[in-house]
């Protein structure tokens, strides 16, 4: 491990993007409450394609979000900075929330509307608890490796997760009328993925300080990822009972939502990778804490569990 640990609040932590300096941040969760009964399976009223390919995040996350924190909770004990440990605590907090959030999407929303999240569900728990879960039988050197390769992994995953809260900040989906609880909630994720951004490169800092390791964990982050979003678009597609479109026409539906502003640009995520592996990045180059930490304030689930 490095001799000093970086948090979140360091001064020598670069200003958001935007110029603006928020001061330090106390990360905690934030218990979140949504009623799923009302949600149209097209939550974004004239995209369908848009609405399913949102909704691919909720068939991922859970896992992977569990993976976080199991992960997070193997390296805590180890970490000797108290400043730091408080932030990694903060993390793991939302992180749980996360998942727990979109869990319920699972049962109380896909569900509901006659997608089957179970097949899809096993293949995540296999790849976040048996492919990507804490080695076993092994010595504590080789363990230590492990560890940090996957907190550089998360590091990398993490950079992702930033870029897609930015776009739940400053996406149309308001202006398209979009189902209020399931904008809330992907809002109120987004937002405290843009508050946290740089806690998980801190902390792959903290343990491993390494150039290469930083690059290989996103030589395999972004493909992976790509394939699963794509497995599950086409997952979600296939198993939606009330549209039955072609390549061609979702291919057509996609792009008219990027045109929109209610997708993404996938070209512009991808791009983005190049900014990773400038050696002077620094996760707080992506989006705004004040922006996020003002939709926070005033997130209706959050009011309302509150």
């Amino acid at each position: 491990m490095s001799a000093q640990a970086h948090s979140i609040n360091d001064s020598r932590e670069p200003a958001d993007a935007d110029g603006s300096d928020p001061g330090p941040v106390e990360l905690h969760a934030r218990n979140v409450a949504f009623d799923w009964t009302q949600t149209p399976l097209h939550w974004i009223p004239g995209h369908p394609v848009a609405s399913n390919f949102i909704s691919v995040l909720n068939l991922l996350l859970p896992e992977g979000e569990r993976w976080f924190v199991q992960t997070y909770n193997e390296a805590l004990p180890l970490v000797r900075d108290d400043e730091l440990a408080a932030t990694m605590r903060g993390f793991i907090g939302q992180e749980a929330m996360h998942a727990e959030a979109h869990d319920h999407v699972l049962w109380e929303f896909l569900d509901h509307h006659g997608i089957d999240p179970r097949p899809f569900c096993r293949q995540m728990e296999w790849i976040f608890r048996k492919l990507l879960g804490p080695l076993e039988n092994a010595t504590p050197a080789a363990r230590q490796k492990h560890l940090i390769e996957r907190l550089w992994l998360i590091a990398a995953l993490e950079h992702y997760t930033a870029i897609l809260g930015d776009f739940a900040l400053n996406n149309t989906w308001v202006e398209h009328g979009a189902d209020p609880a399931m904008t809330d909630l992907f809002t109120w994720h987004g937002a405290e993925e843009v508050e946290h951004r740089a806690v998980a490169h801190e902390v792959a800092v903290y343990f491993g300080d390494s150039y290469l390791r930083r690059g290989r964990a996103m030589l395999v982050a972004l493909p992976v990822l790509l394939l699963l979003v794509n497995r599950g678009f086409r997952f979600i597609m296939k198993s939606d009972p009330t549209i039955d479109y072609n390549f061609f026409q979702r291919e057509y539906h996609y792009f008219r939502g990027v045109r929109a502003g209610v997708l993404p640009k996938m070209w512009k995520i991808v791009f983005s990778t190049f900014s990773y592996f400038r050696p002077g990045f620094h996760p707080n180059e992506i989006g705004s804490t004040a922006q996020a930490v003002a939709y926070l304030a005033a997130s209706p689930a959050a009011r309302n569990a509150s």
